[in-house]
């Protein structure tokens, strides 16, 4: 039998598929070069990085669309020492932040060019002056998609309630302007089978170097750049930039933030 799955379904699923991971401990610690940081995790999903930040000391604040993945991650310990909130960038207002972070897909989830965008201009509203911006994206260079197969995708899964499951991706499109789509299966124990589509964008580093300084970032280094990982994994990298003020916001020239990007084609 071929379903969707529910919303908390697809929560717990998330959890279950994504635990913490050496990424975590790289934008970890990029939000702790300071003590007490004001800290937005956008996109944060089931709040794994967000409560972490949370007990590292920092002010965090998690938005995120997705209502049940909220809701999961409100119920977690230390969640009452978060702030959360149901939505996308566009409901930040005049919230300040030092850190603002975008991990795992969050940044390519993003599909829409105007999306993407106001994204990164609502994020360059709200931080601080000598704030940072992280998030990461991969390398369409590497093409992964090749590899997001029956075969070579295909992961057992362990959900919260002990049961077993298996999950695999399978490309159906690949675009000119480099957006992936694909089908993800998942089959749970009793039988139930799910097919949910996804896209994700494919930026090349040209397109987000351009698409930071239109936004008023300048890019300040790529760590793990080629085939060195900043948490070990081959062929990630990751960037840093900072903001160069258009002349048209004179309230704001002098500002220098950064951004730091992590690209990670596997």
């Amino acid at each position: 039998m071929t379903t969707a799955l529910g919303d908390d379904e697809r929560a717990a699923w998330y959890e279950a598929e994504n635990p913490w991971g050496p990424d975590d401990d790289f934008f970890l610690a990029l939000a702790c070069e300071r003590p007490e940081r004001r800290v937005l995790d956008l996109g944060c999903g089931t709040g794994r990085l967000t409560l972490a930040l949370a007990r590292a000391g920092h002010l965090v604040t998690g938005v995120d669309p997705d209502r049940a993945a909220l809701a999961l991650a409100r119920g977690k310990p230390g969640a009452d020492d978060v702030i959360w909130v149901e939505g996308t960038s566009s409901v930040l207002g005049d919230a300040e932040f030092d850190v603002a972070l975008m991990t795992g897909h969050v940044a390519q989830a993003i599909v829409d060019p105007r999306d993407w965008v106001e994204t990164l201009a609502d994020l360059r509203r709200v931080l601080v002056p000598g704030g940072t911006l992280a998030f990461d994206a991969r390398d369409p260079a590497a093409r992964a998609w090749e590899r997001w197969n029956p075969a070579d995708s295909r992961e057992a899964v362990t959900l919260a309630d002990g049961s077993q499951a298996v999950g695999w991706y399978d490309v159906t499109d690949v675009s000119a302007d480099g957006v992936v789509t694909f089908d993800d299966h998942r089959v749970l124990a009793d039988g139930t089978a799910t097919v949910e589509e996804g896209c994700l964008a494919f930026r090349p580093e040209a397109r987000l170097r351009a698409d930071l300084a239109a936004a008023g970032f300048v890019v300040d280094a790529v760590h793990g750049a080629g085939s060195v990982s900043p948490w070990a994994r081959v062929s990630a990298s990751s960037w840093s930039s900072r903001t160069a003020e258009p002349a048209w916001r004179p309230e704001r020239q002098g500002r220098a933030d950064r951004a730091v990007f992590v690209r990670e084609p596997v």
